[in-house]
């Protein structure tokens, strides 16, 4: 039975860690520091780095993570401005990983930037900057009809599929969805949830595929809620779930 725990990295990312007591795997290591202090800690191994996409509080580690550990395999997105990537991905593929012994998917998942990967199973995501708790990455390179087919991947994911992303915007992202959706009672109850979690410096993650599509806006622009809101918020109109999307991520971006 593997162990997943979050490393803690700059000011609110997480750098994921998966174990079998000896050996370890870790999800975009933007700092090398944490993590080997880490591995040092707790006497572990470092075997395989998972890379979602280029953005450096991702990939900033992972020279100084080989050098410290030359036998660690690196897996990650088709991008050759990425340097360090040994296998390089593309969705349909399946990672059979030993030591720590666990099997991952790959889906592409363009929209915070082109080159963007997620590792799933169906008791997991590892989805880096594509979907947070309540919320979705900027999109720094993607179009929105490109990002929201992106997040209609992953929410075809089991419900209970556990959600690691890398970074703690929870209540940031809780903020503007209740915004957005103010009536949802589920997105009140999680905020009570994480408030509290938060004020004990407690993490809000991992969350779960249905939790939310419960309570974040990005997966739910199907709802006529969230539609209304967010045409009167931004004195606009809205014909599709894709316009819905832009006009949320647009206001987003100002929130």
């Amino acid at each position: 039975m593997n162990n997943i725990f979050a490393i803690p990295a700059f000011s609110d990312n997480y750098i994921w860690c998966v174990h079998d007591g000896k050996h370890a795997l870790v999800v975009d290591p933007g700092d090398a520091a944490p993590v080997i202090r880490t591995l040092k800690e707790q006497k572990l191994s470092l075997t395989y780095i998972l890379i979602t996409h280029h953005h450096y509080d991702h990939t900033g580690g992972v020279e100084a993570l080989i050098a410290a550990y030359p036998d660690a395999v690196v897996y990650g997105p088709k991008n050759p401005k990425i340097t360090g990537i040994d296998h390089r991905l593309a969705e349909g593929e399946s990672l059979f990983l030993q030591d720590p012994e666990i099997e991952l998917k790959i889906l592409e998942t363009p929209g915070h930037t082109m080159d963007h990967i997620v590792f799933y199973n169906d008791d997991l995501l590892f989805c880096g900057d594509t979907l947070f708790s309540a919320g979705c990455g900027r999109m720094f390179e993607g179009t929105p009809d490109v990002f929201y087919r992106s997040l209609q991947k992953l929410s075809q994911l089991p419900d209970k599929t556990k959600v690691y992303c890398t970074h703690e915007y929870t209540l940031a992202n809780l903020a503007f969805a209740s915004h957005v959706d103010p009536e949802n009672s589920s997105l009140q109850e999680y905020q009570t949830w994480a408030t509290a979690q938060r004020n004990n410096d407690q993490i809000t993650l991992p969350s779960s595929i249905a939790k939310q599509k419960k309570i974040n806006p990005f997966l739910r622009c199907d709802s006529k809620t969230i539609k209304q809101n967010i045409e009167s918020i931004m004195n606009l109109s809205t014909n599709t779930e894709v316009e819905v999307f832009a006009a949320l991520r647009r206001c987003k971006d100002d929130f």
